[in-house]
């Protein structure tokens, strides 16, 4: 299988979740995501920032490489590119994160912003990859 993969586009689409992460748990839903999870300002700041966001970036890379590959596909246009991305985060992510939360006994609402986020993310990934193409 010969596929060619845009290392530029794959750091592009993995940096899109930091940006969406900063406005998510931040000003959209931070407090509410803070309330459901029990995480305060003074357990947030007991984490080690370089360790958190350097595995973060590391798995980024990861689901954006794998994403890619299913996206590699001559046939797959921009509007698709962005459709399949938009269907991984709706139809693999937040399904996998409500079962989780459900056996958690956790919160439907923690659940959508938790699996709302990976849908966004997923969707603007697809989108930044194809637009790479």
């Amino acid at each position: 299988m010969d596929v060619e993969i845009n290392w530029i586009a794959i750091v592009a689409a993995s940096l899109v979740g930091f940006v969406v992460g900063f406005l998510w748990y931040g000003p959209i839903f931070g407090k509410v995501w803070m309330a459901e999870t029990g995480m305060t300002e003074e357990k947030a700041k007991e984490g080690n920032m370089a360790k958190i966001f350097g595995i973060t970036f590391v798995l980024q890379i990861i689901m954006t490489y794998c994403l890619a590959m299913f996206l590699a596909d001559d046939s797959i246009d921009l509007a698709m590119s962005v459709f399949y991305g938009f269907l991984t985060g709706a139809g693999w992510v937040l399904p996998t994160i409500v079962i989780n939360n459900l056996y958690e006994q956790r919160s439907f609402k923690l659940s959508f912003i938790q699996g709302g986020y990976w849908v966004v993310v997923f969707t603007l990934m697809g989108l930044v990859l194809g637009a790479f193409k």
